[in-house]
């Protein structure tokens, strides 16, 4: 039987090395070559596509040994400089590998290179080099190199090193031209496979949707400015891309940083990591901690608009913000009770404006964990040759390809289109980076944006209340004007109020909480017999809970005949039990919802299904208005409630509430505590 996904693997795998000759290698070379070898990835890479890219396999054995062997005599290991730089001495000639950057000493007119392992300085260069490979001139490459040595008595301070031949073992120079011209003879699947292999994985492996999510890890590489979180499982790659993939990423472990050292140092007059990388990376985000108090103030400024203030002065810089980290829980458990921004450190767990500037939200639950058959065996681009190609893209934007086709619904604000844009931008440089994309193509993209960005926006809901309530993303065609609106997946399911009818004496209400936090109970009653006693469970210690539920109970004594003749008290007990369905604190707002209870318990006669009351009252039985009204109702609707009892005295507050919100609930009025048990009950 024939191995079709084999044949077309084979075939991808001739197609790069035809067209990008040199430029590919074989991943799990690298690999293995890596573990004995602890030199930069993207230095090990460009001398595997060099020497091994053949299906020959006694040419490939050749390669390899070539590799080895060149690493083997040249490669400089910092602890062995002294022994390096006698050897250049002794023999009057040798070969070194190593990383060299140049600068120009004005006061002797000569360019000067610097080696990074050898620890040579003032190493005089000849300035055709540095024309032939200007990143020489930008923080450096990686070389091999003919070291000739000669010492002059009579020259004082200059070096005795010289050097004779210089050959980059890195890209010295990106040619776009070559990829655009590549690009084309690749379908939008096998470039899509072709980028994901170059990452290490195996696409065949991978579902699509997948497949889109490790695209969008590469954003931030050829986004300017972008922002972009992920949280997930342990053991899904999170930070693998940004540790191995790029020379022009760093990945800040542990989480502590200063704003001199990310954003601008005072004294040193430098600016910090985001003026020196295309991406900064922040792993483990529960950890994230600024010794400073303005840190994350400056964070959010200099993620709103790619430039933050130091002293007198306004600085600018290119660099992505990424921000991974675990979700130690179900996501519908974490949906129920929190949100998905909760594994944040506390100080920003709850600052709605710092997720505010988040451009994607990618789930991390949806990416399979690592598995031995996930990384693959196949050819992909040498990681120098793709992080060149990924920062030149950096010089590109594609953030108005969308307004040809489509416009954005009304539902989003400035910093969610500027979010969405800037992620289309991002998925056509990785996928389409010739710019030739037809309007079908256009709209998957567009699609895929809105939904990571509506994810931002409904934790910010969670977060923030009415403030963001605008979640109903949707694109409209310019063509035919037709609106389509997106989804996202997890909102779907985990209603916190289940369908159906409930037990007797079991009832949800929604009330503030002593954070100030809206949220979400159920409170549970049971009548058995006894000598009418209270019983309270799952208050704790919340005297002003328990406070709450003491009116309800004095108030149902008094006025239990008004409900009906059968209910009695004196030879009862009552078993009362509260749980904070999302684990915020309790309430004090629970007087009228255990009176409903406590009457439906008795009566043996449940409320109406997916009823939420709202409202409180005093030991008299007066009510009281409903704080912050339009944002209970958001909270009631979110929790999937489908009828709301209200008090009338909130009446006046329905005009607060977006009608969009009213036709998903069912109001219900009640004028005092015992109308409001008849219209729980669903009695006239």
């Amino acid at each position: 039987m024939i191995d079709e996904d084999n044949i077309e693997d084979k075939d991808l795998d001739k197609k790069i090395n035809r067209h990008f000759a040199g430029r590919a290698v074989r991943k799990d070379l690298t690999k293995s070559m890596k573990e004995g070898f602890n030199v930069p990835i993207y230095v090990l890479e460009y001398l595997l596509g060099m020497y091994c890219a053949t299906d020959d396999d006694d040419c490939l054995e050749e390669g390899i040994e070539r590799v080895k062997n060149i690493l083997t005599e040249n490669y400089v290991r910092p602890d062995e400089a002294e022994k390096v730089k006698s050897k250049i001495r002794e023999l009057g000639q040798y070969t070194v590998i190593d990383k060299i950057s140049v600068k120009l000493n004005e006061k002797k007119d000569i360019y000067e290179s610097e080696f990074s392992n050898l620890g040579l300085k003032g190493v005089p260069i000849a300035p055709f080099y540095v024309k032939e490979y200007e990143k020489l001139l930008e923080g450096g490459i990686w070389c091999i190199l003919k070291m000739d040595y000669f010492f002059d008595e009579e020259v004082k301070g200059a070096s005795p090193f010289n050097i004779s031949n210089l050959k980059p073992i890195q890209m010295p120079n990106m040619d776009m031209c070559e990829i655009m011209e590549g690009r084309r003879h690749f379908t939008k699947e096998e470039w899509i496979d072709l980028l994901i292999r170059s990452t290490g994985m195996e696409p065949t492996q991978l579902s699509y949707e997948v497949k889109w999510h490790m695209l969008t890890r590469l954003i931030p590489l050829v986004e300017n400015n972008y922002n972009l979180c992920e949280l997930g499982p342990r053991g899904t790659g999170k930070s693998h891309v940004y540790k191995e993939l790029s020379p022009n990423t760093i990945l800040i472990s542990g989480g502590q940083s200063t704003v001199a050292n990310l954003f601008y140092n005072m004294s040193t007059r430098k600016v910090g990591l985001v003026g020196m990388w295309d991406v900064v990376a922040f792993d483990e985000v529960a950890g994230i901690k600024f010794k400073d108090k303005d840190g994350i103030q400056i964070m959010k400024d200099y993620m709103a608009s790619g430039s933050f203030a130091r002293g007198k002065e306004e600085k600018n810089a290119s660099a992505s913000f990424v921000f991974v980290g675990n979700i130690n829980q179900s996501v519908d458990n974490l949906l129920k009770t929190s949100h998905l921004f909760a594994p944040f450190p506390e100080e920003m767990a709850n600052d709605s404006a710092f997720f505010d500037r988040m451009h994607y939200y990618l789930p991390g639950w949806e990416i399979p964990k690592m598995r031995p058959e996930l990384l693959t065996d196949r050819y992909g681009f040498i990681s120098d040759y793709i992080s060149e190609f990924f920062r030149e893209m950096r010089k590109h934007t594609f953030t108005d390809s969308l307004n040809k086709y489509f416009k954005l619904g009304n539902n989003l604000n400035q910093r969610d289109v500027i979010a969405v844009k800037k992620t289309v931008s991002g998925l056509i440089k990785l996928i389409y980076p010739n710019g030739e994309f037809t309007k079908a193509d256009l709209e998957e993209i567009l699609q895929y944006a809105l939904i990571g960005r509506r994810r931002v926006k409904e934790q910010l809901k969670k977060i923030g209340g009415m403030e963001f309530y605008d979640v109903n993303f949707s694109y409209i065609d310019r063509e035919t004007m037709d609106e389509e609106y997106v989804s996202v997946p997890e909102q779907g399911g985990g209603k916190l109020i289940p369908e159906g009818l409930g037990k007797a004496g079991h009832i949800y209400t929604v009330g503030h909480a002593g954070s100030g936090m809206i949220g979400v109970y159920k409170i549970e009653n049971q009548v058995v017999s006894g000598s009418g006693k209270f019983e309270k469970s799952g208050v704790g210690s919340d005297r002003e809970a328990k406070e709450s539920l003491d009116t309800a109970f004095r108030y149902f004594t008094a006025n239990s005949k008004s409900i009906s003749g059968s209910i009695a008290i004196k030879t009862k007990d009552f078993l009362m039990h509260i749980s904070d369905l999302q684990g915020i604190g309790l309430t004090n707002e629970l007087a009228v919802a255990e009176f409903i209870a406590l009457c439906s318990a008795s009566l043996e006669k449940p409320v109406q299904e997916s009823l939420v009351v709202l409202g409180n009252m005093n030991f008299g039985g007066t009510l009281m208005k409903v704080d912050e009204f339009a944002d209970s109702i958001q909270v009631c609707v979110d929790a999937g409630a489908k009828k709301v009892l209200v008090p009338a005295t909130s009446i006046v507050d329905f005009q607060t509430v977006p009608s969009e919100l009213l036709v998903k609930v069912q109001p219900i009025f009640y004028s005092d505590p015992i109308d409001a048990v008849f219209k729980a009950l669903g009695v006239n």
